[in-house]
């Protein structure tokens, strides 16, 4: 595109150049014509080179004028001399009286393209062809001139300086016209992309029709770039409104152990309270405080997680002995004792480089959720494979509106009967494994369970069956 701006600028200089030229050129040839000729009557002049052709006729064989050629002399103003064939004059009428008795070559020729007698007189040459006679006609105001012109340097430069404005102005003119349409074909997509990117600067997405040309990829970029910052736009708005919605969730969680805590503060000031209440109270504010301690710890993983700021320690271990302790530990908690949890591996050893501490607890956070949200009965599988790590449940399962926001920060579903908890733990769960390099499904339907499927990073993976 550079060059083909530059060729496009080069051409039209070029052309400027070659148009003034040729204009300049027409230019000095009409003025030298029109000075040559400015005066010349053509009709007048060929009226009289015709009368002085026929002249011959009242011109008898022996050299004598005929009264009606004398006649004829009188009425145009004109005068007469007849030459023989050496040059002498042998008759005169009406002739001037410098007129020359005897004319040579280069005075017939002199006469004949100058005015040697007055400036009022043009001459004409005739001849009559039967007795080897010339003849010389003068006619007085008749308004016919003779210019010679004669082409020089000299001359020329004259020219140039009398009618120089003239050019100059003619020059101006034809550069004028010729920048007028150059410019006008590099300006007009010019102005179109400062508009264009005037409605970028003003958030004004909306595709314009490219034109074609030299400025055709521009257009097709800024068409481009108008497209990716539209697509930017509305992801900073979704971005926007989930900030503030989680911001709103952050301050209605705080608020509610704040006020906890505050409320149970105000008791313990009370004298009247005997020491197992205010046990009980203080017990209830370390655990509020423990509450808003995990949120904030959430808020800064997760905060971590979302910038890939979470400096993660990876160590080869055995996913089936991994899981399986996972399952042992739940099942030793008070609250899931009686849990039916059913453990299945496909090998006997699935090595994979993971950070322990955080795939610990994203492995436990879809445990416990199974657990957690469905009757005490429910039946859990847990079942570890080469790729893949399933824990699936035939519990009360996840509408389709809550499957849909079930990794957004601060979704509770409907069908979640315990609210405790800070919100943020699947959404947690699913960061760690996709730092890992993998990635998390879940698919569930109303009363028929739920399935959540971790696949694994293939990556440093090795399995060993018996």
């Amino acid at each position: 595109m550079k060059w083909r701006l530059t060729a496009r600028f080069l051409f039209s200089v070029i052309s400027i150049v070659i148009i003034v030229i040729f204009v300049n050129t027409a230019i000095l040839i009409g003025l030298l014509i029109y000075q040559q000729v400015s005066h010349f009557d053509s009709t007048t002049a060929s009226t009289e080179e015709a009368f002085v052709r026929a002249f011959e006729q009242y011109i008898d064989e022996s050299g004598t004028i005929s009264n009606e050629g004398l006649q004829q002399l009188h009425q145009r103003n004109a005068w007469i001399q007849l030459l023989d064939p050496n040059g002498q004059v042998i008759d005169s009428h009406f002739a001037p009286e410098n007129a020359l008795s005897h004319y040579a070559p280069v005075d017939l020729i002199q006469v004949y393209k100058y005015k040697e007698f007055d400036f009022d007189t043009t001459v004409y040459v005739g001849s009559k062809s039967e007795n080897d006679i010339n003849y010389l006609i003068g006619i007085k105001g008749s308004g016919v001139s003779r210019y010679v012109a004669h082409l020089s340097g000299e001359s020329t430069l004259q020219l140039i300086g009398k009618y120089g404005l003239l050019i100059v102005f003619a020059d101006l003119l034809v550069a004028t016209l010729v920048g007028w349409l150059f410019g006008r074909a590099l300006t007009k997509p010019l102005y179109a992309m400062i508009e264009r990117i005037q409605h970028l600067k003003n958030h004004k997405h909306l595709p314009i029709k490219t034109p074609k040309g030299v400025y055709q990829p521009v257009f097709e970029n800024l068409n481009e770039v108008s497209s990716e910052l539209a697509a930017y736009e509305q992801e900073r708005k979704r971005l926007e409104i989930m900030r503030e919605e989680w911001i709103s969730n952050v301050s209605h969680d705080m608020k509610t152990p704040l006020a906890s805590i505050r409320g149970y503060a105000e008791l313990l000031n009370d004298e009247s309270l005997t020491p197992s209440e205010q046990t009980k109270y203080a017990r209830i504010i370390e655990k509020q405080s423990l509450h808003m301690q995990d949120l904030l710890d959430d808020l800064n993983l997760t905060m971590r997680l979302r910038h890939q700021q979470l400096p993660l320690s990876f160590t080869e271990v055995n996913m089936v002995q991994f899981i399986r302790e996972i399952v042992i530990d739940t099942l030793n908690m008070p609250q899931y004792e009686q849990a039916n949890i059913d453990f299945d591996a496909n090998a006997n050893l699935i090595q994979h480089s993971i950070d322990i501490h955080f795939m610990r607890r994203a492995v436990m956070n879809f445990l416990h959720n199974a657990l957690l949200h469905n009757p005490p009965d429910v039946n859990v599988h847990v079942l570890v494979e080469e790729h893949s790590i399933t824990i699936s449940d035939d519990g009360n399962g996840i509408s389709a509106e809550d499957l849909s926001h079930i990794f957004e920060r601060y979704y509770r579903g409907t069908n979640t009967e315990l609210t405790h908890g800070t919100g943020l733990g699947t959404a947690i769960a699913r960061d760690i494994i996709e730092a890992h390099g993998g990635s998390v499904t879940i698919t569930s339907e109303e009363r028929q369970g739920t399935t959540v499927s971790i696949q694994l990073k293939e990556t440093f993976q090795k399995a060993k069956t018996d």
